[in-house]
C-alpha cells in the first residue's frame, strides 16, 4: 500500500502514465498539479468550476463567498436548525389558542398591579425553530458588532512582519472568521432553541416589537417533574412574559441601553501584542518535541492554550456591571410584579418560582447565552438584590413610586445601590400629590431642550420621577442610551 493517502503520488510511478505527462516525464503543462485524474480526466473549465461540481467543495465555496457581516448567518442558522430537526414538533391550533388565552388572562391580572399598561399587540405560539428564526434579527443586531471588534483586535495584535504578509489574505480571513462564528453561534443558538420557555427568556427583547410569545414544546418541558397543571404552568409563564413585554415597549429607552452595555463591552476588547507573543513563546516551548505548525494535533493545542483569548479590560468591567444591572433589575421587576399579580390566584406559584430560581443559579439560557456568544457572565444574587428593591419599594411607596423610577434611566439604582438596596428605598421620598406635581414641574424646567428618550408628558408610563435626597441628577451629556457610565 502506497505511504501517500489517497494515492496522490509522483505521476512517474505509474510508467502507463508516463505518456501523459510532459517532455521528459515533467508535469503537463495543462495540468501541473494532476487533477485531471481526480475529476475523471475532465477537460476545459477552471479547478473552481470544477471543485463546484463536487457537492462538498460547492458548499465550500459558499460558505467563503459570505459577505454579509463578520459572522455568516446563514451558516448559523443552518447549523442551529439542524440541531433541532430530530425533535422539532409544529406547534398546533390547539396550542395557539392556549397560549392567546393564557397570555390574555395575565394582561387582566397585571392591569391590577402595575400602572404600566399592557404592551402585547400580538400573541403567537413558536416551536423551537420558529424562536430561532423569529430573533435572528435581534441577534445580529447584538452580536455583529462584537464579532468585527473581536476581529479587528486581533488583526491589529499582528506584528508589522506577519500583518504584511497576511495583507493579501485579509479577504480570506475575513471569510473564515465570518464561518467559525457562524458556526459556534448557531450552535450555541440552536442549544438555546431547545431551553427558552418564552421570547424574553433571556431578558432582552429578541422578538418583534408588541409580539408575546410561548414555545409549547419548552413549557412542556419546563413543567415535568413540578406535578402542576399545565395551565397553571402556562398561565406563569404568560404573566412573566406579558410582564416583559410592559418593560420593553412603554420604557422606550431600556432596549437601546441594554444593546449599548453589550456594544460597550465589545468597544472595550483590546488585544495586548506582547502579552500574546509571551504567551506563544511559553506555549510553544512547553510542547514536547516543539512547535510544529504543519501538526494539527500541536495547532489544536496551542489554539487550546488561551493565549489567544484577549483579557478583560477595565472598560469591559465598567460595561459588564452596567449590563449586569440594568438586566438584574428588568428580572426583578418582573418577579415582583408576577409574585403580586399571581396572588393567591395560582396555587402553585411558590413552587414554579423557586424552580425559576434554581433554573437561574445553574446557569439558566440568559447566563449561557452570554458566556458562549458575549463572553459575559451574570451573578445571579443581582437578581435577588434588585428583587429587595422593587418589592421594598412597593411596600414602603406603593406599586406607582415603584413603576415611576422607570420613567428615566438615572432613577433607577445604580450597581452600588444593589449593594444596599434598603438604604437606596429609605431614600426615596413618598411625595405628595402636590409635591409630585411641583416636582414634576422643576424636572421638566431642567430638562427642557433634551431629547431623554422617554415618553413625553402625554405618552402611557411618563410617571412624575422620584429622586434622591441630593437633589436631581446631571443630565448633561447623558443621553438617552446613558453613554459609558461606569456607575452603571
Amino acid at each position: 500500500m502506497s505511504d501517500i493517502p489517497f494515492g496522490f503520488g509522483p505521476s512517474d510511478r505509474d510508467p502507463q502514465r508516463r505518456d501523459e505527462n510532459g517532455p521528459g516525464g515533467g508535469p503537463n503543462p495543462a495540468d501541473p498539479f494532476g487533477f485531471g485524474a481526480l475529476f475523471g480526466g475532465a477537460g476545459g473549465g477552471s479547478p473552481e468550476e470544477l471543485l463546484g461540481k463536487m457537492p462538498l467543495f460547492a458548499e465550500l465555496q459558499k460558505l467563503m463567498s459570505w459577505s454579509g457581516g463578520p459572522v455568516n448567518w446563514d451558516l448559523a442558522r443552518q447549523g442551529a436548525i439542524s440541531q433541532l430537526a430530530a425533535g422539532h414538533q409544529p406547534t398546533s391550533a390547539a396550542e395557539r389558542s392556549e397560549v392567546a388565552e393564557a397570555l390574555r388572562l395575565a394582561d387582566l391580572w397585571l392591569d391590577q398591579v402595575t400602572e404600566l399598561p399592557s404592551g402585547i399587540e400580538r400573541t403567537v405560539a413558536w416551536s423551537r425553530v420558529d424562536w430561532l428564526e423569529q430573533t435572528l434579527p435581534a441577534w445580529g443586531a447584538l452580536i455583529d458588532p462584537l464579532a468585527e471588534r473581536v476581529v479587528a483586535a486581533m488583526t491589529a495584535a499582528l506584528p508589522a512582519e506577519a500583518a504584511a504578509m497576511a495583507g493579501p489574505l485579509s479577504g480570506v480571513m475575513g471569510q473564515m472568521g465570518g464561518v467559525m462564528f457562524g458556526a459556534q453561534v448557531g450552535q450555541a443558538l440552536g442549544k438555546l432553541a431547545d431551553e427558552v420557555v418564552t421570547s424574553t427568556d433571556v431578558g432582552l427583547p429578541l422578538a418583534p416589537a408588541g409580539t408575546a410569545a410561548l414555545v409549547p414544546q419548552n413549557v412542556d418541558a419546563f413543567r415535568a417533574g413540578l406535578d402542576r397543571p399545565a395551565d397553571e404552568v402556562r398561565l406563569f409563564l404568560a404573566l412573566r412574559e406579558a410582564a416583559h413585554q410592559r418593560l420593553f415597549a412603554h420604557v422606550p429607552w431600556l432596549r437601546q441601553q441594554l444593546a449599548d452595555a453589550v456594544h460597550a463591552y465589545a468597544r472595550g476588547i483590546h488585544v495586548d501584542a506582547d502579552a500574546i507573543q509571551r504567551g506563544l513563546e511559553d506555549a510553544m516551548g512547553g510542547m514536547e518535541g516543539g512547535f510544529d505548525p504543519q501538526d494539527p494535533e500541536k495547532l489544536q493545542q496551542l489554539l487550546g492554550s488561551g493565549v489567544l483569548e484577549p483579557a478583560e479590560t477595565e472598560e469591559q468591567q465598567r460595561a459588564l456591571r452596567r449590563l449586569e444591572t440594568l438586566l438584574a433589575l428588568v428580572e426583578g421587576w418582573v418577579d415582583v410584579v408576577v409574585a403580586e399579580a399571581a396572588g393567591q390566584r395560582l396555587p402553585g406559584h411558590g413552587a414554579l418560582a423557586e424552580t425559576m430560581r434554581r433554573r437561574r443559579a445553574s446557569g439558566g439560557p440568559a447566563e449561557q447565552t452570554f458566556a458562549t456568544l458575549v463572553g459575559l457572565q451574570l451573578r445571579p444574587r443581582r437578581l435577588r438584590d434588585a428583587a429587595t428593591v422593587w418589592g421594598a419599594m412597593a411596600a414602603q411607596h406603593g406599586g406607582a413610586a415603584r413603576d415611576r423610577l422607570w420613567s428615566h434611566p438615572d432613577l433607577l439604582p445604580t450597581a452600588a445601590d444593589l449593594d444596599e438596596p434598603l438604604d437606596f428605598v429609605g431614600r426615596q421620598a413618598a411625595p405628595s400629590t402636590s409635591d409630585a406635581a411641583a416636582e414634576q414641574d422643576e424636572f421638566d424646567r431642567l430638562t427642557a431642550g433634551l431629547d431623554l428618550g422617554g415618553p413625553g408628558p402625554d405618552q402611557p408610563g411618563d410617571g412624575h420621577g422620584t429622586r434622591d435626597d441630593d437633589g436631581t441628577r446631571d443630565d448633561e451629556g447623558d443621553t438617552s442610551t446613558g453613554g459609558d457610565d461606569p456607575a452603571r
